[in-house]
Formats: C-alpha cells, structure tokens, sequence
C-alpha cells in the first residue's frame, strides 16, 4: 500500500483510508461486531493504517469497536475521531442535539474518546463541525492543551469554511481537514483546496464514493429503509438517483478503458488530485475493501483526467447533498 503525508505535518498514512461510521450507524441497523472487527483487522492486513470514527457515531459504540479491533495494531496505525456534538440529550442523531465546541466539553469528550479508543493519545482528533457559538480561537486552543498535555497528537477541523481554517491554524496548526468530496460534490474545489495547499494541510474527503452512489450499483429504484441517512437526502430521492446515471457512465467508460469498476475510477480521480488527499471510503464488505484498495493501482493519465474533467463539466449534479438542517452546518 502506497503511503501520504497529510500536508506538512509529517503525519504519514496509508494512501487510503477506512471510515468506519457505517459499521455502527446511519446506513441501516448496527452491523454484526464480530463481523466487523474482522473487517477492520483485514484492512490492516492489506496495508490500510487510517482509521476513522467519532463519538456520535452510534453514538460511543463506533469508537469502542474501532478500539478493540485496532488494539493489537495500536502501534502500526492512526486513528482519527471527533468531537463536537453535544450528546446528553436523549437523541443522540448527529445535529440532533445541536453543536457544543466549548473548551471544558472538548476535553470531556476527549478523555471518552480516549477510554473507548483504548489509548494513551488520539492520532489525529477533528471539530465534527465548527460550532458557531463558540470563537474557533478558543476550540483551537483547547485542542492546543490537549497536545501539550500529550492526549492528542494532531489537530482537524472538518467541513470548516476558509476564514475558519486560517483562524484556527494561527493558534494551532491544522494536519486535516475532513470534507465531502468526490466527483459529485466538488465544492472544496473553488477556495478550500487553494487555501489548504497554501496552508501545508491535508484533506481527507469522506464519502468519496458519494455515499455509495458512485459504485454504479444504484438506480432510480434504489430503496432506503427508514434507519438509512440517505433516505433523507435530496441527492437520493427517485428523480435525482435516475437523472445523476450520466455520472456513472463517465466514470464506467474510463473504467472500461482501464480494467476498473467506477468505484475505483472516482478513488482515483481524487488520489491524482493532490498527492495530501486521502480518502476515507467505508464499507462493511470485504470484497468491497478490495475493490476500493485496488484503486491505488489505477494510474489516471493527463488524458484520462482531461476525459473526466470535460466530460464531468457538462453533467449538472442534481439534489442538495444534504437538507437545509444540515447543510448550515457546513462551510462556516
């Protein structure tokens, strides 16, 4: 497994990354924990050496299955969580209960992150989302404690508007930045990406097989139970899976010229990207953990990205991403 340096810090991780929130929640019930340790443990098997969870995510019981997996390999791997969501309330869905970046939670949740990961320090520990109540100085500077104190070793802010990101870097340097990014949701593209590249930090995209959509194994009769996130989105609805089919022949005709499924066309689209994009793709399939790998080894050309790049410029994405709720909570 080829390896990268997510910007300047010198925080070196496999090429890709596993995310590992749909083991435990949002995409349908709970999956078997036997299973998925296995899964986890296999990754690691294969080179895979960046590991992602949260708090919320389950909420508590990602981190403890990302824990106990990892607990044998705790010193050849990273592992990444985040704080951000106040969780005392009884609805524990992300955003539910609304945001809480104050400094005295932050070391709260931190000292939780750290029982459950089963750690002495958390590898790399991001804002879940920056909370508009609280000064990002003051949520960098608790982060800054925390590194001083040796329980953090690295700082990261996700889906963080570019005023936030300088803010935040002024007080603490920034390793990452954790965003939505694939071929179907390009917005970091326009200031983000500049301004990380200027700045020396890393980006992990999550979804970047845009929630399961660029797999090219969904179609306009798709259905999503009720405990699957994405039967609230906009980008899922009948209509917008059935007209957003044009990205999927993009990505499948190139995958034909290069002996690849889309999936592992659209990794490799953002691996060539920038050689500090680090993509987090989860799954809870270990022939999908293969295939997903085995986009490391797809080259893109200049002229296959120019391909992507003309073809992928007259497509016109259809669906928010994410309903208004939730959408404010990004980009600030």
């Amino acid at each position: 497994m080829q390896k990268r340096k997510l910007g300047n810090s010198g925080l070196e991780v496999s090429a890709l990354g596993l995310g590992c929130m749909g083991m435990s929640f949002s995409y349908g019930p709970a999956k078997d924990k036997r299973e998925m340790t296995t899964l986890i443990r296999a990754a690691v098997e294969r080179g895979i050496t960046f590991f992602d969870t949260a708090e919320v995510y389950g909420p508590f019981s990602n981190e403890e299955l990302v824990g106990e997996a990892l607990a044998p390999f705790r010193k050849q791997v990273v592992i990444a969580t985040k704080f951000g969501f106040d969780l005392s309330g009884s609805d524990n869905r992300p955003g539910a209960a609304g945001l809480n970046s104050r400094p005295e939670h932050i070391k709260q949740a931190a000292e939780g992150s750290l029982k459950r990961l089963k750690v002495e320090t958390i590898d790399l520990l991001y804002q879940h989302r920056v909370d508009p109540n609280v000064p990002i100085e003051d949520v960098a500077g608790a982060v800054k404690d925390l590194i001083q104190e040796g329980k953090v070793k690295h700082f990261g802010l996700s889906e963080a508007g570019v005023q936030t990101i300088r803010r935040a870097h002024a007080v603490q340097p920034v390793t990452a930045l954790q965003s939505e990014y694939s071929l179907w949701t390009r917005t970091p593209e326009k200031e983000v990406i500049p301004t990380l590249e200027e700045l020396g930090i890393g980006l992990v995209p999550y979804s970047p097989l845009g929630k399961g959509f660029l797999t090219g194994k969904m179609d306009e009769n798709a259905k999503f139970d009720s405990s699957d996130f994405r039967s609230t989105l906009p980008r899922f609805t009948p209509e917008a899976l059935k007209a957003n089919q044009a990205l999927i022949h993009l990505l499948a005709g190139i995958g034909e010229r290069k002996k690849a499924t889309p999936a592992q066309i659209a990794l490799a689209w953002l691996l060539a990207q920038k050689p500090w994009i680090v993509p987090i793709p989860g799954t809870t399939k270990l022939h999908r953990l293969d295939e997903n790998i085995g986009a490391v080894s797809v080259e893109l050309t200049p002229n296959d990205l120019r391909d992507i790049e003309n073809a992928a410029s007259k497509i016109t994405v259809q669906g928010a991403r994410y309903p208004e709720r939730l959408e404010k909570m990004t980009g600030r």
